[in-house]
């Protein structure tokens, strides 16, 4: 059967494997397709957290433009204020630019901001209220 709906966001990266490492470590995904494009020569890597079909694909290039930065975020809800706090000062130790963590209250929760070895952020929060938004809109 075909997928479905929203299945992917794909990202540019000069180096995919350090991404996937990155990914791996602070959002819990995996690599499930690791393969280098017959056509481009790039690799091409998809990662996903195996909770949906759903998954992020990095495409090598020399140059990542544009970014998600400033506002613009891949988001990655986790269980606890102390997760968040815990991969933050993980990614504070290890040289990462983060912004956060914050508490902007229901529905938006406490997050932050970390940044890929590209600039891509990445979202961390709990307390999001998303679910429980998405179940009142389909009513």
């Amino acid at each position: 059967m075909s997928d479905l709906g929203f299945t992917h966001i794909a990202l540019l990266a000069r180096d995919p494997a350090a991404s996937a490492a990155f990914y791996a470590l602070y959002a819990d995904m995996k690599i499930v397709h690791d393969r280098t494009d017959a056509t481009t020569g790039q690799r091409v890597i998809w990662l996903g957290d195996g909770t949906r079909p759903f998954v992020i694909v990095l495409i090598q290039a020399a140059l990542v433009t544009p970014k998600l930065d400033g506002m613009a975020h891949l988001g990655v809800a986790v269980a606890t204020r102390a997760e968040v706090n815990r991969r933050c000062e993980l990614a504070y130790g290890n040289g990462l630019k983060i912004e956060g963590p914050f508490d902007y209250g229901p529905p938006v929760g406490y997050w932050a901001f970390i940044a890929d070895p590209d600039g891509h952020n990445l979202e961390l929060s709990c307390d999001q209220e998303i679910e429980q938004a998405t179940q009142s809109a389909a009513r």
